[in-house]
């Protein structure tokens, strides 16, 4: 029979795997996630969980801040004309845009989704509700949402950047990506003060921070509006 592994062996297996994933947990995260798992579970699935769970969680209060996890201070200075960032660095998303398509077109997508309309060339159809959202590649308009696409990242130690998508990155997408998901940055190019995301140079950990996402969906709709430039009543 299988013997369980003690507490301090468990804990030690779960803080390797996180850190092999670039998300090292910080001690009193580790702490108060042991409580919740049954020490006779295996190790893999103990593991998954935990990754699953970190992902969730705001990195500020679950990921270590050591120098070398975390973004430079600086990185935002624009007057340094070119830099890159050392090693792998996680970050978590706190907005994203995609600039390849209007503000307004946005917003008329967003009201379309809301009507349960889906636009097929210059046809509008009616969808049911399972046919929605079938494939997380596509906008409500039914096009592939290309990008590119502007973000803005934070770091464990609460340090912000924008983030500009040079190349698709499989992953990054207003329908894809939720508030809050973590991405790894590796060795990437900063130009002006702002991240160049690559294929080569980011992984998409995954991740949401609910209460985040729940609130930047919800007013989505008003802040393209505005940002259009758009009043009240006009648009008809």
């Amino acid at each position: 029979m299988a013997t369980t592994a003690s507490t301090t062996e468990v804990k030690n297996a779960i803080g390797q795997y996180l850190i092999s994933k670039n998300v090292p947990p910080t001690q009193s995260w580790l702490r108060d996630f042991l409580p919740s798992i049954r020490l006779n579970t295996p190790i893999v699935a103990l593991q998954k969980t935990a990754l699953f769970r970190i992902l969730c969680t705001d990195l500020r209060s679950s990921v270590s801040q050591a120098s070398a996890t975390v973004l430079p201070s600086d990185i935002s200075a624009p007057e340094v004309k070119e830099r890159r960032l050392d090693g792998a660095i996680t970050v978590q998303v706190l907005d994203i845009e995609d600039i390849g398509h209007s503000r307004w077109s946005q917003f008329e997508n967003l009201e379309a989704v809301e009507r349960g309309e889906m636009t097929k060339g210059r046809e509008i159809i009616r969808v049911a509700d399972e046919e929605t959202n079938t494939d997380p590649n596509h906008t409500a308009t039914g096009e592939t949402s290309s990008g590119p696409h502007k973000l803005l990242l934070q770091d464990a130690k609460g340090t912000k950047v924008y983030a500009f998508e040079m190349e698709a990155v499989s992953g990054v997408g207003v329908q894809q990506l939720f508030i809050g998901a973590k991405l790894v940055l590796r060795d990437a190019l900063v130009a002006r003060g702002v991240v160049m995301l690559q294929v080569r140079s980011v992984e998409v950990l995954g991740g949401k921070v609910e209460a985040w996402d729940k609130k930047w969906r919800g007013e989505r709709k008003e802040m393209l509006k505005r940002k259009a430039g758009m009043q009240e009543g006009e648009g008809g």
